[in-house]
C-alpha cells in the first residue's frame, strides 16, 4: 500500500502527458503496471469516459485535505532526530501518577480494586491517566524539556 500511495504524494493521479486519445470508445493513456519488468512494464489502457472519470475522482482529496503535510513529527527537516527522540521516550518507564488510593494496588488488602475488567482479555485495565470532574484531557506535549 505503502508503494502505491507514494507515487501520488508529488503529483496528480494522471499528468496530461500520459492521455494518448479521446474518441466515441473512450480515454486511451498510458500506464505503469508495476508487476511486470522490462518493455511489458508500460502499457495502455482505454476506459470508458465515465469509468475514467470516476477512477479520476477516487484521487482527488476531499475539501481541506492536504496531500503532504510539511510538519510534525516525520517533516523532512528534523525526521531523523524526531523519530530517534520518540523511540528515547517510548523506552522510558511511565512516570508514577496520583491516583486515588481505591486504585492502589499497593494499599492495603481491605482496599478494594474497583478498576473495570479489560473487554478483550478480561484483567484488570491500568488507569493511565484521571482527569478532573469537567476537566479535558491535555494537549500534546510541548517541545519545552525536549533537548537538542
Amino acid at each position: 500500500m505503502l508503494a502505491y500511495l507514494a507515487r501520488y504524494t508529488h503529483r496528480v493521479a494522471i499528468a496530461n502527458s500520459r492521455l494518448i486519445s479521446l474518441d466515441e470508445r473512450g480515454v486511451t493513456f498510458r500506464y505503469k503496471d508495476y508487476r511486470r519488468n522490462g518493455q511489458a512494464r508500460y502499457r495502455a489502457m482505454t476506459l470508458s469516459a465515465d469509468a475514467f472519470i470516476r477512477r479520476f475522482l477516487l484521487h482527488v482529496l476531499p475539501k481541506g485535505f492536504h496531500r503532504i503535510r510539511h510538519y510534525g513529527l516525520l517533516a523532512s527537516a528534523g525526521c531523523k532526530a524526531n523519530i530517534a527522540r520518540a523511540r528515547q521516550l517510548m523506552a522510558a518507564p511511565m512516570p508514577e501518577l496520583d491516583v486515588p488510593a481505591v486504585y492502589d494496588t499497593t494499599a492495603s488488602d481491605a482496599t478494594i480494586d474497583h478498576r473495570p475488567p479489560c473487554p478483550c482479555c478480561g484483567g484488570r485495565m491500568l488507569i493511565v491517566e484521571v482527569f478532573a470532574r469537567g476537566g479535558a484531557p491535555r494537549g500534546p506535549p510541548s517541545g519545552a524539556g525536549i533537548k537538542t
